[in-house]
């Protein structure tokens, strides 16, 4: 039986925000590695090999973000981080007021539903039309007992960047600490903690071409935290035997990752225009999010008219993959939070997608993207 014209086609991956591919020197590094089998916190030989693996990796990432070793926690995931950024500082706290978004991650989203449960106050920052929250937002809504702020550097379905320096210093000048899901920026726009401020900054391999199944949460000297996961690991502040492979990978993704960053930056902010010109060239297409303050990699456009769940049906047919926003509510019913957020009706949200371009993606896969969108707009329109 023979394949059809568009099982044939080369397929084309443009969901570099959902997960980026493990790059091959990385999986090399880690197989270098990968016979160090003993648990890095025994004291015998086999441990004493992965410990200084482990802490190799650790050492490489503080001196690649602007922190000490010490203040790397490995986690399982940047959902993780946030949760124990979250929760850590809050049960270590014991009581208080959080602010942050409507536009954060589900993970940090999760935790503030959690944190309300257990009796803290939380404020949720509005966003402007294009997902912006401003420090003056920050400012206006602290009070004299919060204990936290939590902003996201980069929004994993708009691509918006926020001013987390200035937020941070305003929360530091109120007595309160700082957390950023930086998640989407490490490894795409230059971030460094030293620079930033934050005390708090959660991190995930597999954004910069890393493993999956390894975060971070950097957490700055003298910042208490509550353990999510009890145990004497990563400083008695997350508990299970680390990974010395999966560290491994993890630091020599985010040093090629940072080396490449200029280079790449650049050539992503020509494709992503190249790739808006066609997208925003169909009628009734329009953008989500900043038109110029965004990561280089990220388009969201909101098809007017169009089924999205079609719109996006019928492109994954014709070979390309994006994505209908973030890949934690993928399978959900629910529109987009983050585009109800900047002002979407539910149907608009619906029929929005979104496409990340990463370090594979080429000018003719752009064009491609842009032939196959106009064909399955016509086709959710129809």
């Amino acid at each position: 039986m023979g394949r059809g014209k568009e099982e044939t086609l080369a397929l084309v991956y443009l969901d570099y925000a959902a997960t980026a591919p493990l790059d091959p020197e990385v999986q090399q590094a880690m197989r270098e590695v990968e016979g160090i089998f003993g648990n890095p916190n025994s004291i015998h030989r086999f441990g004493q090999e992965a410990r200084r693996v482990l802490e190799g990796a650790r050492e490489r990432i503080a001196s690649l973000l602007g922190v000490r070793p010490r203040e790397v926690v490995f986690t399982a995931s940047g959902s993780e981080a946030d949760a124990l950024a979250l929760l850590g500082v809050a049960l270590a706290k014991g009581k208080g007021h959080v602010v942050s978004t409507d536009v954060e991650h589900s993970a940090v989203l999760g935790a503030l539903r959690l944190l309300e449960r257990l009796g803290f106050a939380v404020t949720r920052l509005r966003p402007d039309r294009f997902g912006l929250v401003y420090p003056e937002q920050v400012e206006e809504a602290l009070r004299p007992d919060t204990i936290l702020v939590s902003v996201m550097a980069a929004n994993n379905e708009l691509g918006t960047l926020y001013p987390i320096r200035e937020m941070a210093e305003i929360a530091h000048a109120h007595g309160a600490l700082f957390h950023t899901d930086a998640v989407q920026a490490v490894g795409q726009v230059p971030f460094r903690v030293d620079e930033v401020g934050a005390d708090l900054v959660s991190l995930s391999a597999h954004k910069f071409y890393g493993p999956k199944g390894i975060g971070a949460l950097l957490v700055r000297q003298g910042v208490d935290l509550f353990p999510l996961v009890p145990g004497k690991q990563e400083g008695g502040r997350r508990g299970g035997t680390q990974s010395p492979v999966l560290a491994q990978g993890m630091a020599v993704a985010l040093e090629k990752a940072l080396r490449l960053l200029p280079e790449e930056s650049a050539r992503l902010l020509a494709l992503r225009r190249r790739l808006e010109e066609g997208l925003l060239a169909v009628e009734g297409v329009e953008l989500n999010g900043h038109p110029e303050r965004r990561l280089p990699k990220l388009v969201n456009v909101t098809v007017k008219g169009a089924d999205g769940e079609a719109l996006l049906l019928a492109m994954d047919l014709m070979g390309v993959a994006v994505s209908s926003g973030s890949a934690c509510s993928a399978g959900s019913l629910e529109p987009s939070h983050v585009l109800l957020a900047i002002g979407r009706s539910p149907r608009e949200a619906r029929a929005s997608l979104r496409f990340s371009l990463g370090r594979y993606t080429t000018e003719a896969e752009v064009d491609r993207a842009v032939e196959v969108f106009r064909e399955a707009v016509a086709r959710a329109r129809a």
